[in-house]
C-alpha cells in the first residue's frame, strides 16, 4: 500500500502538508500586516491562515523570522535593483528603474515599508555594514547621474526619501488607484531631471534613507520574543 506523500519530506526537510502550512502562513502574513501593520497579533496570522498558533511558531519561532521570510522575495527585488541601477551604463536609466521598482513594491505590498524597517534594526554590526553599502551605492549611482547632467545638481538623498514617503502615502490612502500611483512617480522623477530646474529649493529635509528598502540581508537574525 502506498505511503501518504504528504508525509514525505523534500529537499528542504519539510513534508508536503508542513510547507503547503508554511506558505498559507506567509501569505496570511503579507495580507494582515498591510491590514493591521506588523506588530499584529501572531494569533490573527494564524487565524487568517486557518492553522493553530502552534504550527505557525512551529515555522516562524519570532516576529521577525516571519517579517523576514513573508518580504524575502521583496527584499531580494529590491537589492537586485541597486545592483542592477549601478551597472547600467545609462545612470539615469538606472534611478529611474530603481525607484519604480520600488514604487511598484511599495504598491503591490502595503505592508512591505514597515516590515523593512523592523526587519533591518540598525541593532547589530552586520545589519549597519549591508545599510551604509546601500547608501554608498545609492551616493555613487547619484553622482553618476549629476555627472551625465541628467540628475539635477541640487538632489539630495533625502529627496527620495520624501518622495518614497509620499508614495507610501498615497498607496495606503487609494491602495487600488494604480493610475494615480504611477502619474505621481512620474512627477516625482520629471521634477528630479536636471532641465525640470527652475530656481532654488528650500533646504533638504532631515529625513535619513535608513527606512526604505534599499539593501537585502540572508541572515535570520532574531530580534525578539515570540510576543
Amino acid at each position: 500500500m502506498a505511503g501518504d506523500s504528504s508525509r514525505i519530506a523534500g529537499p528542504d526537510g519539510l513534508r508536503a502538508d508542513a510547507r503547503r502550512n508554511r506558505g498559507r502562513v506567509l501569505v496570511a502574513a503579507r495580507a494582515v500586516f498591510a491590514d493591521h501593520g506588523i506588530d499584529a497579533p501572531m494569533a490573527t496570522v494564524a487565524r487568517r491562515a486557518g492553522v493553530g498558533v502552534a504550527t505557525l511558531y512551529r515555522h516562524f519561532p519570532t516576529r521577525d523570522a516571519l517579517v523576514r521570510s513573508a518580504y524575502a522575495e521583496q527584499m531580494e527585488t529590491c537589492a537586485r535593483a541597486l545592483a542592477e541601477a549601478l551597472a547600467d551604463p545609462d545612470p539615469w536609466r538606472g534611478f529611474q528603474q530603481l525607484v519604480e521598482t520600488v514604487c511598484e513594491l511599495q504598491r503591490e505590498e502595503r505592508g512591505f515599508p514597515a516590515a523593512f524597517v523592523a526587519a533591518f534594526p540598525d541593532s547589530t554590526a552586520e545589519h549597519a555594514r549591508i545599510r551604509e553599502r546601500a547608501e554608498r551605492d545609492l551616493m555613487i549611482l547619484v553622482r553618476r547621474a549629476k555627472a551625465a547632467g541628467a540628475l539635477r545638481p541640487d538632489f539630495h538623498p533625502s529627496d527620495l526619501a520624501v518622495a518614497l514617503l509620499s508614495h507610501c502615502g498615497l498607496v495606503t490612502a487609494l491602495p487600488h488607484d494604480r493610475p494615480a500611483s504611477r502619474r505621481l512617480v512620474a512627477y516625482l522623477l520629471q521634477s528630479f531631471r536636471a532641465e525640470g530646474t527652475h530656481g532654488a529649493l528650500p533646504p533638504p529635509s532631515a529625513l535619513s534613507l535608513r527606512s526604505f528598502p534599499l539593501a537585502a540581508d540572508g541572515s535570520r537574525g532574531q530580534r525578539s520574543s515570540r510576543a
